[in-house]
């Protein structure tokens, strides 16, 4: 009888989240220093959006958002942003084929050795996928500190970036539902600390 070649354990999956603002990026970094394999969604959404089988379908729901084949994002934002009926229509054509990309990369991950994979997604609770993850790892800050980083590093009014954080699910909640949770108000050294300690509560290791 012929022995059938072993399957590759299935990963387990740490969801990273958090509000806008609180420093997600930059502890998503320094996992990726510990050896895990990070995904990243908005990385993957950016990626879809050049797709023109995607762009086709965005320029169809929302007019004039696509020039010369390319994204015009700031117009899209101010369309899309301004009602959660046209949030939903934007989401429903972008997030299914950033679910298949992100499934794509976890098989190789696996295929790699992965034990662990990280799945960067900004609006995890938002689409209910917090059940797919093995533990969830929530970044959080001060309010006014997340407006301030948006408002520095995006030009969005104070307004603006309260508009968007009040559509998410707020702090708060997410606190509550998360495995663990990193408090990024401070330095580098004291979130580096705190990265180290939740992935020991965690019984996560660096993978080789």
């Amino acid at each position: 009888m012929t022995d059938l070649p072993s399957q590759p354990a299935p990963p387990r999956r740490l969801g990273l989240t958090g509000s806008i603002g609180a420093g997600k990026s930059t502890v998503a970094a320094l996992l990726r220093a510990h050896g895990l394999s990070v995904l990243d969604a908005d990385e993957q959404a950016r990626l879809v959006t050049q797709e023109p089988e995607t762009l086709e379908q965005i320029e169809a729901a929302f007019p004039g958002t696509v020039i010369d084949g390319v994204l015009d994002r700031a117009a899209l934002a101010a369309v899309a942003f301004a009602d959660p009926a046209r949030l939903a229509q934007l989401n429903a054509i972008v997030h299914p084929r950033v679910r298949t990309r992100m499934a794509a990369l976890e098989l190789e991950a696996v295929a790699r050795g992965a034990q662990w994979i990280v799945q960067d997604i900004p609006l995890l609770f938002e689409g209910g996928m917090e059940g797919s993850m093995d533990a969830v790892l929530v970044v959080d800050a001060p309010l006014n500190m997340r407006i301030e980083r948006v408002m520095a590093r995006s030009g969005l009014s104070r307004e603006a970036v309260l508009a968007r954080d009040a559509r998410q699910t707020p702090a708060a909640e997410k606190r509550q539902k998360a495995t663990a949770v990193i408090d990024n108000g401070g330095g580098l050294e004291g979130l580096e600390a705190q990265v180290d300690a939740a992935l020991t509560v965690l019984g996560i290791g660096p993978v080789a």
